[in-house]
């Protein structure tokens, strides 16, 4: 976005709280500030969530396990 239509919409939205009264006003500033002061969020790595398997359990062990704490049941859930 261009400088120019930047200030004007910074223009439009001042023409628009010009009537707030002061407390609302004062609100607005407070959030506004808060918004600028804020730390930027550490950005969430997504490639942290691909890589191999980490586990001291063979792959039997895992297998039994994954089998054990199933649930069979026969009867058929109505909507």
């Amino acid at each position: 976005m261009s400088i120019i239509t930047e200030k004007r919409i910074a223009k439009n939205y001042f023409r628009f709280m010009r009537n707030w009264d002061n407390e609302t006003k004062k609100d607005m500033i407070f959030k506004l500030t808060k918004s600028i002061e804020e730390k930027p969020k550490d950005k969430f790595d997504f490639s942290s969530c691909f890589g191999a398997w980490d586990d001291v359990r063979s792959a039997d062990e895992i297998i039994d396990e994954l089998r054990a704490e199933r649930i069979n049941k026969k009867e058929i859930e109505e909507f």
